[in-house]
């Protein structure tokens, strides 16, 4: 079996990881296919990149890929015909559906070789992603270096310890970046309501969130440390994070997360 990808579904992610490949010459424009339903998506991937595209999932594993990669809506995948899973024999399957656990895809795909289920978050789109990811069983080596090679296209990718954690990184990573954009809008709309104007509160509020995230990133020093710098006593800074803590706005992210992960688990046995 060649080492070849078929992607079901060809929408932000999935381009993400298609580009990716390629950019980094990981694979060749023949070596990857994709088909995905009427909306166009497919066609215009296709016509960037020059993989191939199919019209339907039958015709596309007909060239008999060695990973299936399930890029498409959750819902969609009680629509696959039941061909798929007699012509998907030998794949390793792999899943960037939120909230399909690996039992359900092991269950569609009863003939593949082994099934991942993976939870990647939106700055994979430019690389900067985060991606946790679990196998059904231990993998061959070469399967795991697959794995690495695809989800890490999309910035760093961890391999979790039970399935339970899939949950857990989705309330964190996968819906985390939400909250930051969130945050930067209330910093945003607080920065009108002080009388600044609107195009240079947008302007501060993102420099702001923008410049802080790249401060850590590239720093030797942890979040805790960078704000004791920033932080003189008795100074503005200090007023403010004494108002966060009133308004316990630790608590306040918990509580986000849990609920995040309560719905994770919740939509994983729908």
């Amino acid at each position: 079996m060649s080492q070849s990808l078929g992607f079901i579904g060809a929408g932000k992610m999935v381009s993400a990881i298609v580009h990716s490949l390629l950019r980094t010459n990981s694979f060749a424009p023949k070596q990857i296919s994709c088909c995905s339903a009427n909306d166009g998506t497919s066609e215009k991937l296709s016509n960037d990149t020059g993989i191939s595209r199919f019209d339907s999932v039958e015709e596309m594993l007909a060239g008999s890929p060695s990973v299936l990669i399930l890029g498409c809506k959750p819902q969609q995948i009680n629509e696959l015909p039941p061909s798929v899973s007699e012509k998907s024999a030998g794949c390793l399957i792999l899943s960037i559906m939120a909230g399909i656990p690996i039992a359900k895809l092991s269950k569609a795909f009863p003939q593949s070789r082994n099934v991942v289920r993976s939870m990647p978050n939106t700055p994979g789109q430019i690389g900067h992603g985060v991606t946790g990811y679990l196998f059904a069983q231990s993998p061959s080596l070469a399967d795991q270096k697959m794995i690495e090679q695809i989800l890490s296209s999309l910035g760093k990718a961890y391999e979790l310890g039970e399935e339970a954690d899939l949950d857990r990184v989705t309330a964190i990573s996968g819906s985390g970046p939400a909250y930051v954009f969130e945050f930067t809008c209330a910093l945003e709309e607080a920065a009108r309501a002080i009388g600044l104007s609107g195009k240079l509160a947008k302007e501060l509020a993102l420099s702001t969130v923008t410049g802080a995230a790249r401060l850590m990133e590239s720093s030797e020093l942890g979040p805790k440390e960078l704000r004791d710098q920033v932080t003189s006593p008795n100074g503005t800074t200090q007023a403010a994070l004494e108002s966060f803590s009133a308004d316990e706005l630790r608590t306040i992210v918990r509580h986000a997360v849990e609920a995040a992960r309560a719905r994770s688990v919740e939509l994983s046995h729908e």
